[in-house]
């Protein structure tokens, strides 16, 4: 057995999982990690790379570059033309990030799968209650990024951003293991709620990056502000950008989940179960009425 098989078994059990990830000081490592990363010296990078890779599935075969400055150029990496076709049908949207696909279905009664077992009120996770009536009977699906995968995010279709809205909150982890234990987590981690007006059906599509342990920034690239742990910006930022399908929207400093809710009318793609991984520019949702 590898060093590398052994590291990872040992540290998917679950309860060592759990407690190495989430009974630590969550938020100071996250600001530690988060400085760390972005030195551009290589006796920091190098081994902070390799360290990184030995632990995480990581494939850079697609990466725009082969060479990085810093663990957070390596983390936040921009990918070779071509890499991720975009499905060019206007009939479906794609999805907006690479990602495993967790929980997925419909709102009913205002509430969401977390996980088997566990759902969380979506007015706690939007904090919007006009969102939350609009998307009653509509669909949803939750992405999940692990650290290894590409971390940008992208325009599910033609659209304008109508409104950011960013809310602060905790760095739990978001992998499985957390996700069938602690109730209601994306609603108390930091997040951003990203209101999309599809051109020309006028649908209303809502993005919600949720951030955790060690990723706790978010960048938006038609917004000149970073998101992160110490923003203390408007919560609610206007906006009128216009996105073209599959146009870079932004990145986690590092990965994350990504929630994604259409209205009624609007429904996840036939055979994207759950654990499936899915790339962004693959189709996601389609537009035809049920």
């Amino acid at each position: 057995m590898t060093v590398r098989a052994a590291i990872s078994r040992v540290v998917q059990q679950e309860d060592i999982n759990f407690l190495l990830t989430n009974r630590i000081p969550r938020r100071w490592l996250t600001l530690f990690v988060g400085w760390l990363s972005k030195i551009e010296n290589p006796l920091i990078a190098v081994p902070a790379i390799a360290l990184w890779r030995l632990f995480c599935d990581v494939d850079l075969s697609d990466a725009s570059q082969s060479r990085f400055r810093s663990l957070h150029q390596c983390f936040t990496r921009e990918l070779k033309p071509g890499a991720r076709p975009v499905d060019p049908d206007p009939a479906t949207l794609v999805s907006p990030s690479d990602g495993i696909i967790g929980a997925s279905g419909k709102v009913v009664a205002g509430e969401c799968l977390q996980a088997k077992g566990y759902a969380y009120p979506l007015m706690d996770l939007l904090a919007d209650r006009d969102l939350v009536r609009h998307y009653q009977q509509g669909s949803y699906v939750t992405l999940r990024l692990t650290a290894g995968m590409y971390h940008r995010f992208h325009a599910p279709g033609d659209c304008r951003v109508e409104q950011v809205s960013y809310i602060s909150g905790d760095t739990w982890n978001v992998n499985p293991i957390a996700v069938q234990r602690i109730q209601n987590l994306f609603c108390k981690n930091e997040r951003a709620v990203i209101r999309l007006r599809l051109e020309p059906s006028g649908h209303l599509v809502t993005l919600v990056p949720v951030a955790a342990i060690l990723v706790a920034s978010i960048r938006l690239t038609f917004l000149n502000v970073l998101l992160h742990l110490r923003y203390r910006g408007p919560n609610h930022i206007p906006c009128a950008a216009a996105l073209k399908r599959g146009e870079q929207m932004g990145w986690f400093q590092h990965g994350s989940t990504i929630i994604a809710f259409v209205p009624p009318g609007v429904r996840l793609v036939e055979g994207l179960a759950s654990g499936t991984t899915v790339r962004m520019g693959q189709p996601l949702f389609t537009l035809a009425d049920e």
